[in-house]
Order: C-alpha cells, then structure tokens, then sequence
C-alpha cells in the first residue's frame, strides 16, 4: 500500500471517528445532565455530574405516571409495527405476483403518498379522525400510523418480492399449499431480513413520535412518553434535569431493541435493493 493510500485511509477514518462523536454527543448530554440538579445542568452541561441524583427519575415515574405512559407506548407501538408488517409484505406480494396497468397504478399511487408533507395533511386528518370518533382513541392513532408506515413498508417488500423465485410458490401448489400458506409459511420466512429492517425503523418512528399524539391524544391516562415528557418544557421555564431523566428512560427500551436488531438494518436494506 502506497504512502497516499495509507494517508487516505487515515484521513477517512479521522473522519468517521468524529462523525461518531458528534452523533454520540446527545445521548451522552442526555444521560450525563439526567443526574443532575437543575442550576449544575446550567452552569456545567458537559461535564460528568457531581452527585449521581436518582431522584430525578423518581420524580417522573410519579409525576407523568411512567408505567402507564410507558403501556400506552408499548401497546401503539407494537400493534402499529405489526399492522403494517402484515399490510405492507401481503399488498407487496400481491402486487408482485400480479403484475399489469392496474397493480403498477396501486403501487405508484401508494408510493405518491409519501411524498406529501405531513403537515398539510394535520387539519383535514383531524376533521375525518373526529367523524370517525378516533380523536383521543389508542385504537385511532393505531390505524394512522398503519396508514401512514404502510407506503414505506410495500415499497421495500415490493423490491425485496421480486427476488423471490416463483417456481418456489408453484412447487407448494403442486404439493397442495394453499394462497394462505404460501404466504405465511414460504414467503415471509424468506422477508425475514427486510421485515426485521422495517420493524426497527418503524418502532424508532412511532415510538419517539411527538406530533400525532400530540394532536390526537388529549386524556392524560392515553398520552404516550414524548406526549407526557413535554410537561418539563415550557414558555417560561424548563426543567431540564426532569426533561433529561423521562428522555433516558423513554431511550432505554428502545436503544435496547436497536442494538439486538442493528445487524439486520444493512443485510436487509442491501438484499430488498439488490433482488428489486
């Protein structure tokens, strides 16, 4: 290896180790100022906290009722990620196998709707969500977030389906497989990988989402974490270090679930992109 390649190599990996850092330095901020009194997350912000103050998390789990704030959480997260798993790889795998004008102008105008700014959809999704009495449901912001994750789900599935050789549907009918069981049985062991990538990005979406609860859930027993965490935070004061402490045990479980999942992001991203 010549001596440029060798400086161009180190100059790369400088460069990574520093995008590292600065994408580390809010979850250190977070969890270092959690721990603090409010004028030491002030004066010190960077600094490692003086006295470790567990009481700050003592504060949140009682005041924004955390294990009921955390159910609420769990419970729209898990049911929406599930639906559009279900919906994105079955209207995927239709849409594939049943090829012409009509299933190309499906997933064309699915695809279409990614494009349009959330918030030019807030005001009318409010009126038909209110015709519907979905305003302040659990089950109302559920069928959104299927709603709104599905495009992104099918387009992904779309290509990852097209790699999959039809001779092994054709095989499993001959032996008397059923629509159904070719379905659960042969094509969505073979989705494992990108069905693990959608999960992950579609759980890191909904679980840290603000502004759908925000309009959609008024009850304080239906709020979710980032919904009851925005109490800390307001037009004339912050109460940072309580702020910090609801953000850390809202990251908890999740940074969890990433890091048990991260090694399927790329495997399954790089196969929907190759077999499409």
């Amino acid at each position: 290896m010549t001596s440029g390649k060798i400086a161009g190599k180190f100059a790369l990996e400088l460069i990574m180790i520093g995008l590292g850092i600065l994408f580390f330095l809010p979850l250190y901020l977070t969890f270092v100022n959690a721990f603090k009194k409010y004028d030491e997350v002030l004066l010190s912000t960077a600094s490692l906290p003086k006295h470790i103050r567990l009481d700050n998390f003592v504060t949140v789990w009682n005041q924004i009722q955390f294990p009921t704030v955390f159910l609420n959480s769990l419970i729209i997260t898990v049911v929406s990620v599930l639906g559009i798993l279900l919906i994105g790889s079955a209207a995927a795998y239709q849409l594939v196998r049943n090829p012409g004008k009509l299933s190309n102008t499906i997933f064309l105008g699915i695809l279409a709707s990614m494009v349009i700014p959330f918030q030019t959809m807030m005001i009318p999704l409010v009126s038909v969500a209110k015709d519907f009495h979905l305003i302040n449901s659990i089950i109302g912001i559920i069928v959104m977030y299927v709603g709104f994750g599905t495009p992104l789900a099918l387009f992904l599935y779309h290509g990852f389906v097209k790699g999959i050789p039809l001779e092994l549907e054709e095989a499993a009918t001959m032996d008397g497989c059923t629509p159904a069981g070719i379905y659960f049985r042969i094509l969505l062991p073979l989705l494992k990988p990108i069905t693990s990538t959608i999960a992950i990005l579609h759980t890191l979406w909904i679980w840290n989402d603000f502004l759908l609860p925000f309009i959609m859930l008024s009850s304080k027993a239906k709020k979710t974490i980032p919904l009851a965490s925005y109490i800390y935070f307001g037009e004339y004061t912050n109460e940072w270090q309580l702020g910090l402490a609801a953000l850390t045990m809202a990251i908890i479980p999740v940074l969890i679930f990433f890091l048990f999942m991260q090694r399927f992001i790329i495997q399954g991203v790089m196969a929907g992109a190759v077999k499409g």
